[in-house]
């Protein structure tokens, strides 16, 4: 299965929109893979929160992220068409915004990512619902990829989601004016275009992702907090739990997925409720992510 982890944390979309041409499958195996937090990709960027995250082709079977991705909400956006459907004029305004008063944490939302292939390199456009609506579950199971793609002139149309935010807030520059658009009942805004290369890179759990994106997660005190830590002591923060592998995950189930997770040698999870508020950056506009076997995502906390 082919799996996005949505990484759309502030880009700005100046990639040049798929033809709108319906295009054969691709050669190359549709494996797992991690939009902007697989091998080094770029996010092409249209800033948003960050995202994360795996879809899945039709309507949600379970799969894996991506970059995150995870996108506040933008206003006064142009409406478009599908993939490649609809220009954008030049980039407009970008601003710091935190789009929900009461914080984003379990805050749900779903992607849809449009896969086009030109020249023998990879992208994808991520379309998110964060601003728009927290993804209804009966218009979000009524989606269906294979349609979706043919409608959109995209190679493959992935479902990612539902996912839901474990932090409480993001920093991050967002785009005053991004596209919108709707699959079927669900409104969703342009957060990104991202650049994946000549082949779909492998997505397996535990394996570290680089994410391009300039954003601060924010972990507030006396939030719970759910963190793996591996054998060399560099410790990841969940950032978002999924659906998709459990559809009756919910955030009160996270602090016992020690006793769930099978990870690897040398590996912990644990969970603890922060004294101080916890931040955690990008290095360089570089996040590093990974995601569990249940497609939660996790961004390193670097320091220094």
């Amino acid at each position: 299965m082919f799996v996005l982890l949505a990484a759309t944390a502030c880009a700005s979309s100046n990639v040049a929109d798929p033809s709108g041409e319906p295009r054969p499958a691709p050669t190359a195996p549709v494996a797992p893979v991690v939009a902007a937090t697989d091998s080094p990709s770029t996010v092409v960027p249209t800033p948003v929160d960050p995202m994360a995250t795996p879809p899945t082709t039709g309507a949600p079977t379970t799969t894996d992220a991506p970059t995150t991705t995870d996108a506040p909400p933008t206003t006064g956006a142009p409406t478009t068409t599908g993939a490649g459907a609809g220009s954008t004029s030049a980039s407009p305004p970008t601003t710091t915004s935190r789009p929900y008063p009461n914080g984003l944490r379990n805050i749900r939302y779903c992607e849809v990512l449009l896969l086009s292939q030109v020249d023998g390199q990879y992208s994808a456009e991520v379309w998110n619902t964060m601003g728009h609506s927290e993804c209804p579950q009966a218009d979000w199971e009524a989606l269906d990829g294979p349609t979706i793609a043919t409608e959109r002139g995209a190679l493959l149309a992935l479902l990612n989601g539902p996912r839901y935010w474990t932090l409480d807030e993001i920093d991050a520059t967002v785009q005053l004016a991004a596209p919108v658009t709707s699959f079927a009942a669900i409104e969703m805004f342009r957060a990104a275009t991202v650049e994946l290369g000549p082949k779909l890179p492998d997505q397996s759990p535990y394996i570290e992702r680089s994410v391009v994106r300039d954003t601060v997660f924010r972990f507030k005190a006396g939030s719970e907090v759910y963190e793996l830590t591996d054998p060399t002591g560099r410790v990841y923060v969940m950032q978002s739990y999924s659906q998709q592998v459990d559809p009756t995950m919910t955030i009160d189930r996270l602090a016992a997925l020690g006793g769930v997770l099978k990870v690897p040698t040398g590996w912990t999870f644990s969970n603890r409720v922060l004294g101080t508020d916890l931040e955690v950056f990008d290095t360089n506009g570089i996040a590093t992510v990974i995601q569990d076997e249940l497609q939660n995502t996790y961004q390193r906390v670097d320091v220094g």
